[in-house]
């Protein structure tokens, strides 16, 4: 007897699809909208391994399958999971293929189960690599190396048994309050899109039916808006309007799709009163409608239990979200009773045909039917390198002196400051607990890059937060008899084993944040460091010292001016974010980071993002209404002069912004000059402004392109762009970004608050006038 057409490699996926779903009863399409199980509860560990516990094989049972499971691998405080409980590298393959190997074999019709991981950054499991959080990735402003490294990142997921990946990637740091801010590449929506194009690359590889076995499905975290919520607060109300989501909120969404992401997760958050898991504009008509999108629509973690507020009930919850465009559920209890809403007719079966069909798509991109099981891969290369190096560009200088950096050459190097010697510290929320030795701190790092014969002492000079001052004599002593101090200050995102969490793993902090001052479900309403870190500031920044900031959000400080020599910061760096900090501070590497998200001088003057609308609006009476550190700003070791930018015409007209075009493109070119002593890597950054025309109110300025190019001391490069339809579109009134006629500036510069203009007309095309 002939297998049937779903077997088929060699069929096209949308019939093996159609011929599968045609095979199923309405319980196997429900367990295939399904994750409702934790991963963690799927094994336990004995003695002589792991097995798969009986409320694993019970769950599979229910439905006649399983579409997907999540977590398998992870670990951390919220599930529960350590290094003695879970699965670690050397056995993630084999306890997957267990899993699979059940399902499989277990069920009517044998369709393989997703496993779906974490991989904010790097895969959230016991001995996985980890890589510098999101806003540190945004810092190096540069996806290429970005790319890479998520390549490695997936690989070795895959090599694990896992198939898709969580990752967030469409937020923005619109709040810094926000405690989610480090998983965001900052707050401009172009320089988010370009990562997020360059994440879903790596990942899954070039677009296409099929996703490689060395490649892994990216779910992109959370559509949409999530980064902009009331006084930034977790999951809380967006006030967002239908342009300001379509011109910041979209954009990188809109990159990940086009570069072929396998799903999107909706987002917790609520838009013109919709929970965005029950947002039909937003799921349907403009994801899927209007993009063309054709993956897998996810909810985030219980999100759908949330809709039985407004839809009465369970069934009715899940009806209305499976309306709306969500075709996966993750833990919550409504999904599983799809079977229930369709018999009482709230929802067609044929809604849930297309939510199933697209998991099962999924599946056979994949090339789960051909090849359920990982079985032995060969190791992944060079992650934990592209680590490094990701670590090391993104360490960005704020404020220099111009001679307390590099250190080589001090003989005695003091190191103060409840950072210096924290490896968790320097790695983000997310993150599992790591093996005794693993990563390096600052202290660590410094000590092991240091000149022989280079002194470097330590006293941590004061804890974390709280306001105890009893160690800053020491810490002062030992900076006075230094002939440097590095004081290194900042936040944290470790989750402590103590840590309280939300059902859906929210980190819960209220008063005393304890070890956690960032991260999920840990909001901030004060921006200053805690007042410990503040007192030793004051006390040691007398003398005048390098200041490193390992942090997670942007944190507002007072004027340092002649106080601190130095200003650096490096956003939760990674395991390897200690030695590629001290190659900067040592000037074994230059400092190329450029700053992702502005930085604030209070909470209290918040927002300060630099492409709010251009209303010209003065500052507060009591203090400037600008940043402290602008977006995109960053120093080097060297001077770098920038020519007035030129185009190569300054008229142009609509039509030649089009798709057939016509006359030649219009170029922007800028000449920059190191005019200092020692190479540098400079991010040539162009924005354009809006002077007049267009149907609708223009921002201050918008990131439209950047470019690095490495000059020797007194070399001179010329920095070319094309100003093309994707330069000068905006939002027009009919929701579509358009080139409308009126006059721009396009401004180049080394950051967005120093910048220099050509002027461009774009006039009417002919047939408009007429």
């Amino acid at each position: 007897m002939a297998d049937p057409l779903y077997r088929d490699p060699a069929a096209p996926v949308a019939a093996r699809v159609r011929d599968l779903l045609a095979r199923m009863t309405l319980t196997e399409k429900v367990g295939q909208v399904n994750q409702r199980m934790y991963g963690w509860h799927a094994y336990e560990r004995t003695a002589c391994g792991h097995r798969l516990t009986e409320a694993f094989r019970a769950e599979v049972a229910a439905f006649g399958g399983m579409g997907a499971l999540y977590g398998l691998q992870r670990a951390d405080p919220w599930s529960g999971v350590t290094a003695e409980t879970g699965i670690g590298a050397a056995e993630g393959a084999r306890v997957s293929d267990a899993v699979q190997r059940h399902v499989v074999e277990n069920t009517r019709l044998g369709v393989p189960v997703l496993m779906v991981e974490e991989m904010p950054h790097g895969h959230q499991a016991l001995d996985g690599t980890l890589l510098p959080v999101n806003l540190a990735v945004g810092a190096t402003w540069n996806p290429g190396l970005y790319e890479e490294a998520v390549a490695s990142a997936a690989a070795e997921l895959r090599a694990r048994g896992g198939h898709v990946a969580l990752v967030p990637a469409l937020d923005l740091v619109r709040d810094p309050r926000w405690g989610r801010a480090e998983e965001c590449f900052g707050e401009d929506p172009y320089l988010a899109a370009r990562f997020t194009e360059a994440l879903v690359r790596g990942a899954q590889g070039a677009p296409g039916e099929r996703i490689a076995p060395d490649r892994a499905a990216v779910v992109l975290k959370h559509f949409a808006g999530q980064g902009a919520t009331v006084g930034g607060r977790n999951s809380a109300a967006t006030e967002l309007g239908t342009r300001e989501l379509h011109e910041i909120h979209l954009e990188a969404a809109l990159a990940g799709v086009r570069a072929g992401a396998a799903g999107v997760m909706a987002a917790y958050n609520e838009f013109d009163g919709l929970p965005c898991a029950a947002n039909r504009e937003l799921l349907t008509g403009v994801l899927r409608e209007k993009w063309g999108f054709d993956g897998v629509v996810m909810a985030d973690g219980l999100a759908l239990d949330r809709l039985v507020r407004l839809a009465g009930d369970p069934v009715a919850a899940a009806a209305t979200a499976l309306s709306a465009g969500t075709d996966l559920s993750l833990w919550d209890g409504c999904f599983p009773r799809l079977a229930e809403a369709v018999d009482r007719g709230l929802v067609e079966e044929a809604a849930l045909d297309a939510a199933a069909g697209r998991v099962l798509a999924l599946k056979f991109r994949l090339g789960l039917f051909e090849q359920p099981y990982t079985g032995r891969r060969p190791a992944v290369t060079r992650p934990r390198e592209l680590s490094e190096r990701l670590a090391r560009e993104s360490v960005t200088l704020l404020a220099h002196d111009g001679a307390t950096l590099p250190l080589s050459g001090r003989a005695r190097i003091a190191v103060l400051g409840p950072n210096a010697d924290s490896v968790p510290q320097q790695l983000g929320d997310y993150t599992a607990p790591q093996r005794p030795g693993s990563g390096i701190s600052l202290l660590a790092g410094l000590r092991a890059a240091a000149p022989a014969g280079t002194e470097v002492t330590y006293a941590r000079g004061c804890d974390l937060v709280g306001a105890d001052r009893s160690a800053l004599p020491g810490a002062v002593a030992l900076a006075a008899g230094a002939d440097v101090a590095v004081l290194v200050l900042g936040g944290s995102s470790a989750r402590a084993a103590e840590t309280h969490f939300d059902a859906n793993g929210a980190a819960q902090v209220t008063g005393d944040p304890g070890g956690m001052t960032c991260g999920e479900g840990v909001d901030l309403a004060e921006l200053a460091l805690p007042e410990g870190q503040s007192a030793l500031l004051d006390a040691v920044t007398a003398t005048g010292v390098p200041v490193v900031l390992v942090q997670g959000r942007p944190h507002a400080l007072g004027d340092l001016t002649g106080r601190a020599a130095v200003l650096l910061s490096a956003w939760y760096p990674g395991p390897g974010g200690g030695r590629a900090v001290a190659d900067v501070l040592l000037g074994q590497a230059e400092p190329t980071g450029r700053l992702p998200v502005s930085v604030p001088r209070s909470a209290a003057q918040l927002p300060v993002f630099y492409n709010g609308k251009d209303h010209g609006y003065r500052g507060y009476v009591d203090q400037p209404a600008t940043a402290r550190h602008a977006f995109g700003h960053g120093l080097s070791y060297t001077t770098v002069e920038y020519g007035e930018p030129r185009l190569t015409r300054p008229v142009a007209t609509v039509a030649e912004f089009d798709e057939e075009g016509g006359g030649p493109p219009v170029v922007c070119s800028v000449e920059v000059r190191n005019t200092g002593g020692r190479p540098v890597r400079e991010t040539v950054q162009l924005y354009v402004r809006r002077l007049l025309g267009g149907t609708s109110w223009p921002r201050v300025r918008e990131l439209r392109g950047f470019h690095h190019t490495d000059l020797g001391p007194g070399d001179a490069a010329e920095v070319c762009f094309t100003v093309d339809a994707r330069t000068l579109a905006s939002v027009s009134r009919s929701g579509e970004r358009e080139v409308e006629s009126g006059e721009f500036a396009i401004e180049t510069g080394p950051s967005s608050d120093r910048t220099w203009a050509a002027r461009l007309t774009v006039r009417p095309s002919p047939a408009a006038r007429s």
